[in-house]
This record gives C-alpha cells, sequence and structure tokens, in this order.
C-alpha cells in the first residue's frame, strides 16, 4: 500500500473530466482523519470502477468533512476548460462544512480565488492521502453524469467511454451531432458545430 502523507485539518483536492468533450468538470474536496481504514487508496486512474465506487462509499463514511462541485459545460465555454476547473475546485472548497486550515491541490495550479491558503502538488494523488479520496470522489461523480446522460442518449456511448474523445465517441458525433451537453469550443465538437449539425 501507498505509504501517504496525512495532515489532519488540511485537504486534499483534485479535478476529473478535464480531457473529456461533454459534460462537466468536476472537482472534489476531502479532509480526512488521522485515523483511516481506506484499504486500496491511490489515485483514481489506477483503480477499477467497481473499488473507485466502493472506496468512494467508504471515503464518504470516514472523512471529516468531504464535498463535490462542477463547472457546467457553457462555463467551460465562457471561461475555457483550465478556469473552469479552479472554478469547480473553488466552489468544492466553499462547499465543505468546516473550512481546512489548507489545501493541497493535484497538479501545479492553484486557483487564484482559494480563500484559504493552498499548494499545488504534482501527483499529489500519489504522495498525499486526502488527494487521492478527492481523485475518486471527483472521478465517480463525474461518472454518474455521463451515466444518467447515456439514459437520455444511449446512442452516443458514454456509459463505455465516459465522453472521453474515443473513435466510439467521434464516430457518434459525426453520425449524430453534438448534443447541448457537448463541450462547444473543444475541436471535435466545434468542427461537428462548424457543420451545422446537432442533435436531432
Amino acid at each position: 500500500m501507498t505509504d501517504y502523507i496525512v495532515l489532519p485539518g488540511h485537504a486534499g483536492v483534485d479535478e476529473a473530466g478535464r480531457g473529456c468533450l461533454v459534460g462537466s468538470v468536476f472537482a472534489a474536496a476531502v479532509m480526512l482523519p488521522v485515523h483511516y481504514d481506506l484499504p486500496g487508496l491511490t489515485d483514481s486512474k489506477k483503480l477499477s470502477e467497481a473499488k473507485r465506487d466502493a472506496l468512494a462509499a467508504q471515503i464518504k463514511r470516514q472523512a471529516t468533512v468531504w464535498a463535490v462541485a462542477s463547472a457546467n459545460p457553457a462555463e467551460i465555454q465562457r471561461l475555457n476548460i483550465l478556469h473552469a476547473t479552479m472554478l469547480a475546485m473553488c466552489r468544492a472548497v466553499a462547499a465543505l462544512p468546516r473550512q481546512p486550515e489548507k489545501v493541497w491541490i493535484d497538479g501545479n495550479r492553484v486557483p487564484p480565488d482559494l480563500a484559504v491558503p493552498a499548494e499545488a502538488v504534482v501527483k499529489g494523488d500519489a504522495k498525499i492521502a486526502a488527494v487521492s479520496a478527492a481523485s475518486i470522489l471527483a472521478k465517480t461523480a463525474r461518472d454518474a453524469e455521463m451515466y444518467a446522460l447515456h439514459e437520455r442518449h444511449p446512442e452516443y456511448g458514454f456509459a463505455q467511454h465516459k465522453g472521453y474523445g474515443t473513435a466510439a465517441h467521434l464516430a457518434a458525433l459525426q453520425r449524430y451531432g453534438a448534443l447541448p451537453e457537448h463541450r462547444a469550443d473543444f475541436a471535435p465538437v466545434k468542427q461537428i458545430l462548424a457543420q451545422g449539425r446537432l442533435f436531432g
């Protein structure tokens, strides 16, 4: 098991869905107690979906506080994906029932509007337990949005590719056009919209 740094009173923050062509970008903020029992905790990308789902439930039960927030496709188009991701992170931290002494963010950027002291850590989800927990909550929330979109539009295959630009997703875009939930300023979607090809 990974030897994680545990920082009581500090929150970990991570995002999910930044590189997708459709849907919101999600962020989560998590504060863990000194003593937690989360076997297999690691970066969400290294986990199977079943393990992520199981850990997400355990994290929500054991966390001191946690919150998940997002920025929608309209905000992504207005702000660009980087700034929309920063906005989702700020929203997640602000939504915590108790504000942390400090925030640790996976990556190399700190949102400029964050109201508490913060530090970015490259590969933070492999070093700090709360960041890893946040990566799991953000990813499972993002996946839940994709499953809901799949229920409405199964022809796009969102349950399989989760909105990433796979060959199957690009083929569906070509065949059916873009949905309102697609990110209009992302190149493959922009190309479809330039052809006037909207779903329906």
